[in-house]
């Protein structure tokens, strides 16, 4: 029979009951409760109660005493309630980095690789004959004692200069990172949530970096009417204000935090999904949300020049598609020398990673 069949749709990645299923859950929750054990521990009853994912051998009860037992909750004496731990918290970093950049492995001390090959920290393809002034750990022994085997055979052994193979290695550079985050109402306006995917980002990537790059740094900044710094621990907790967009503001504490870094690489990612509508003056606010405020703009494009001048260039990640929106971020790209992505939620991981490990692998002088 022609025609279509309509049936219940049931979710494939839905926990099928276990410690560790259910773990997975609970952590992507926390992401959308900012944090909050017992919502979570709620929203996860309810689910229950729909999807039947515990059963008679494992409930949820036995779920929660786990979590306390294995020490991802702690339970407050005083009035009873859960808090999420450190671990946690790094669990949550962990899946967000493999649900957006997939399973990396470990590595070692990782910086990027630049183009220039030398006296570097990274072996390359490279080989040549020893020149004076080249050190001793450049010469590949073995190498160069084959090569004394060929040129005066086995039976008199010697080692000329002539015979020094030098390998080359690779120069790594290290960067600094500002990973900017506008909190300010407009990112859960309309019914959709702009901040979640916002925090996965900025703890996906702060674990890429602890793990595979620790020599780099990473400063999260977040702002609203004004702007501060938070720390990778606050971000689960992270929340959406009654802000407006002082993007100024996050500029400036940006920038002043590359500053004192004492690396040649400096980049600045904003994931924004408005305009800049708020200034501080004089311990004031000066608002206006109609438009694009012409102070507001000019000063924000004079904080992007300023960067330039830096070396320090701004990549943005516009959520948002109007094309007043996508023209303002257009004439502040040109004015940085920095990249845009005009991004959906879906692809913001992808699209910072790609940038980051990019950006990594060039040098500034």
């Amino acid at each position: 029979m022609r025609g279509f069949h309509f049936s219940n749709f049931q979710p494939d990645d839905l926990p099928k009951g276990g410690f560790d299923e259910l773990l997975k859950l609970f952590t992507q929750l926390l992401n959308y409760t900012a944090g909050d054990a017992g919502e979570t521990l709620a929203w996860m009853n309810e689910l229950d109660k729909q999807y039947k994912f515990t059963n008679n051998d494992y409930g949820m009860g036995d779920f929660i005493e786990d979590l306390k037992d294995k020490g991802y909750l702690k339970e407050n004496p005083a009035n009873g309630d859960m808090n999420i731990t450190a671990k946690t918290e790094q669990t949550i970093r962990q899946s967000a980095l493999e649900e957006i950049f997939g399973k990396l492995k470990k590595a070692g001390k990782g910086n990027h690789n630049s183009n220039i090959s030398g006296i570097g920290e990274e072996k390359n393809a490279d080989r040549r004959e020893y020149t004076f002034g080249d050190s001793l750990d450049q010469i590949d022994m073995t190498a160069s004692i084959h090569n004394a085997q060929i040129n005066h055979g086995i039976g008199n052994f010697t080692l000329t200069e002539r015979d020094l193979e030098v390998e080359e290695k690779d120069y790594k550079t290290l960067t600094s990172t500002v990973l900017m985050i506008d909190i300010s109402h407009s990112m859960i306006l309309y019914g959709e949530d702009r901040i979640t995917p916002a925090k996965k980002v900025a703890m996906a990537l702060a674990e890429l970096i602890k793990t595979r790059y620790p020599k780099d740094t990473l400063d999260i900044v977040v702002f609203g009417n004004d702007a501060w710094p938070i720390t990778v621990k606050d971000l689960p907790y992270l929340q959406v204000g009654p802000y407006h967009t002082n993007t100024f503001a996050g500029l400036e504490l940006a920038a002043d935090l590359l500053r004192r870094r004492k690396t040649h690489n400096k980049q600045i990612f904003m994931i924004t999904d408005g305009k800049p509508t708020c200034l501080k003056e004089n311990g004031r606010y000066y608002k206006n949300s109609m438009g694009l405020d012409r102070k507001v703009i000019n000063k924000t494009l004079n904080m992007a020049a300023q960067c330039k001048r830096l070396n320090i260039p701004i990549t943005t990640f516009m959520i948002a598609q109007d094309p007043y929106l996508q023209q303002f971020v257009r004439e502040f790209t040109q004015i940085n020398g920095g990249r845009a992505f005009y991004s959906s939620l879906t692809g913001l991981g992808e699209y910072i990673f790609e940038d980051y490990i990019k950006n990594r692998r060039k040098t500034v002088r």
